[in-house]
Formats: structure tokens, C-alpha cells, sequence
């Protein structure tokens, strides 16, 4: 059995420690790994896994609170997801014996990936590690997927029943329950989730969909959007849910018509939802965010509208929104009114639906990230 330790450091409060937990879940499951998943910040952690307050191991994963300091042995291989540095302690002991070092990096599309991807990286004091991408293309190592995601998703859409179980689970009114399920499709309300960062347009976001003609019931779990209550405001049923683990919040994704998604780890579940969705990319110095976005718009071929609803939704670095009750309209407000007015109508939202569909289609033939990793590992191993 191969054992590995997992390092992360929590920055984006979920996007990094979502993706490596659903790394270690997959690499246990699927590939037969012994893992200890070092983690700095617990409180976040059990947002996205509740039974990380109570447990120490959770599925077959040692849970590990990342301090300072840690005297424990290496394992075969280390993986220092979003290439964080690995405990003085741990590094002294990987001197004496060799391991796999994994830098696995942050998910981009930008063409350079390819070039880095897999290449060995060799440090001032004799060791080497290795840098490890996900990506969108053959020459990366994909994007994580779970062997029967799909059937699951497709299993999950053939049972209108147990999604509406699961919306009155979360706590959704009836009135809103109602307008969803609608008399008919033409009358029926989009069911639209909203994780987003703080400096989001989310004021213009909600304005239109107030002032909308068709309904619409928007869920927003705990702690996004505070100042946003359960109301009902014109066409727009607001609904708070609760923040959710990972599974549920696959069914959410899955359930809705449209998903705004933020960071790493839910831009690549929206993507096996295949649904339309709006990612809100972790904002960065220097707007290297709008760099990624850039790059990655231009590789997926959405419409230039919706490329252009995207671009609206991530303002720049110094542009800040906090205040929930800051109502001016800057420029970015002002695009992503325009744009989300015209995509969200017939045929466009009809064209966006489709494309999200062939999106998931297409990244179904590319590298699946925990089976190429592995491969990865055991063939460095084995040399």
C-alpha cells in the first residue's frame, strides 16, 4: 500500500483544503493509499467534513492539525498541495531518506502549464520535488473526478423526488419549492446557488433577478452573503441554506439551473454538473487572476457574451465591494447587469445550457487528476 502525507495550508477557507480532501478521499478509494492529510486549519476543515471535530481518522484518512512543528516519520510520497512549504522537521528527515516530493500546483489554462507540468525541481540544500499541474488538456494532469461521478450525477438527475426532498431538507419554503416546480417549464423559476467571494457585484446580481419577468429562488449557504435574509423580493425567492459537506453540495450544483462558484474546488464540480455556471477566480496581486480567467475563457469557448459575463464577475484587485449596503454602480456592476440580463434570456441561457453540457463531454476525454497522479508516483517509485 502506498502511504502518503498530504500538506495543506488554508488560505481561500475552502477552495485549497476542498480539493485536498477530495484528493485524498479519491487517491484512498481508488487507488489503495494510506494517507495522513496535514491540515493547518481545522475549523475550516469541519465546515466542509463535520466529523473532523469529533474523529481522528475519517473513511481510512488520518487527520493530522498541522503545527509548527511535527517529529513525525515521512511517508513514501508528499504532496504539498498549492506547493506549500513542508514542516524544517520533515525536510531533515527526507534528507536522510528519499521520498516522492509532489508540488501540485494551482489549476490553470494558461498554455505554460504544459511546459512545467511534471518537470523536477532541485533545491539548494540536495532535494527535489516535482511540479505537478491540473488542467484542461492531455499534456497536464487533469481534473480530479471520482470513477462513478457521472453515473451518480445522472442517476441523481433522473429523480425529481429525492431532489425535492433534498431542497426541503435544506430548509427551502414551500412558496419558493412551489415556484421552482412550476405548472408548466415555461413558468417554471431557475434554481440558482450563489458562492461567491465578498467583492462580488452580488447587488447587481440580485437587482436584475428581482426585476426579472421569469422567478427565480436563489440558496445561499451560511456565511456568503450575510446581509442577504430569506425574503421574498419581486420575482426573486431568497433562500439560506446551510453550508453543506462536498456530497450534498454536489447534489446542489446538480439540482440548480445555474451555479456561481468560487476558487478551485467547485469550479471543477460545476463542471461535471454540466450546468451553467459563473466562477469567481481567488483574487490575486496584480490581477493575475484576470490573466488565469483570460486564458481559461479562451479554452473553453463559451459564447463571447457569457465570456463576457465571467469577465464582470471578477473585478480587479483593487477594486473592493465589502460593504453589503454600498449601492453605486461601478463599471463591472454596470457589464454584469447588461451581460447577466442577456444570458440568463431565450436562446442564449438555451445555448449556455448546451455548451455546458458539451464542456463536460469534452473534459471527460482528458487526464482524470488522482489516476494520473498515481501513475505519476508509483512509475518514480519504481525508477
Amino acid at each position: 500500500m502506498m502511504r502518503a502525507d498530504i500538506f495543506c495550508r488554508v488560505i481561500d477557507n475552502f477552495g485549497d483544503i476542498g480539493v485536498a480532501w477530495r484528493l485524498a478521499r479519491q487517491l484512498n478509494s481508488e487507488h489503495d493509499w494510506s494517507i495522513r492529510l496535514w491540515v493547518d486549519d481545522l475549523q475550516s476543515f469541519e465546515k466542509l467534513e463535520p466529523r473532523v471535530r469529533k474523529q481522528p481518522s475519517i473513511d481510512g484518512i488520518e487527520i493530522v492539525h498541522w503545527t509548527n512543528e511535527t517529529a513525525e516519520n515521512p511517508a513514501d510520497v508528499a504532496i504539498a498541495m498549492f506547493s506549500c512549504d513542508l514542516p524544517a522537521t520533515y525536510l531533515e528527515k527526507i534528507k536522510i531518506s528519499p521520498i516522492v516530493w509532489i508540488n501540485l500546483e494551482y489549476l490553470s489554462a494558461e498554455n505554460w502549464v504544459e511546459s512545467c507540468h511534471a518537470l523536477p525541481s532541485l533545491r539548494s540544500d540536495g532535494l527535489s520535488s516535482y511540479f505537478y499541474f491540473p488542467g484542461f488538456t492531455l499534456r497536464t494532469g487533469g481534473l480530479l473526478r471520482e470513477v462513478d461521478l457521472i453515473t451518480r450525477r445522472n442517476e441523481w438527475l433522473d429523480h425529481p423526488a429525492a431532489q425535492l426532498s433534498f431542497l426541503k431538507s435544506l430548509g427551502i419554503s414551500t412558496q419558493a419549492l412551489e415556484a421552482w416546480q412550476g405548472k408548466n417549464q415555461q413558468h417554471k423559476a431557475k434554481l440558482i446557488s450563489l458562492f461567491c467571494y465578498p467583492n462580488a457585484p452580488i447587488h447587481s446580481a440580485v437587482e436584475l433577478l428581482t426585476k426579472s419577468d421569469t422567478a427565480s429562488v436563489l440558496l445561499i449557504p451560511k456565511g456568503i452573503a450575510p446581509h442577504l435574509q430569506t425574503s421574498r423580493i419581486g420575482n426573486l425567492f431568497i433562500e439560506r441554506i446551510p453550508f453543506v459537506p462536498q456530497i450534498d453540495y454536489d447534489k446542489i450544483l446538480w439540482t440548480c439551473d445555474l451555479n456561481f462558484v468560487r476558487g478551485e474546488d467547485s469550479v471543477v464540480r460545476a463542471i461535471w454538473a454540466g450546468k451553467p455556471f459563473i466562477w469567481q477566480i481567488y483574487s490575486q496581486t496584480e490581477n493575475t487572476h484576470l490573466v488565469k480567467l483570460d486564458a481559461w475563457l479562451a479554452r473553453s469557448g463559451l459564447p463571447q457574451s457569457v465570456g463576457e459575463l465571467f469577465r464582470s464577475w471578477n473585478p480587479p484587485s483593487d477594486q473592493s465591494r465589502n460593504a453589503p449596503d454600498q449601492l453605486s454602480m461601478h463599471a463591472t456592476d454596470q457589464d454584469f447587469s447588461k451581460f447577466f440580463r442577456i444570458n440568463l434570456a431565450n436562446p442564449a441561457f438555451e445555448n449556455w445550457q448546451a455548451h455546458a453540457s458539451r464542456l463536460t463531454e469534452t473534459l471527460l476525454n482528458m487526464p482524470e487528476l488522482a489516476s494520473s497522479l498515481d501513475r505519476f508516483v508509483r512509475n518514480k517509485l519504481a525508477s
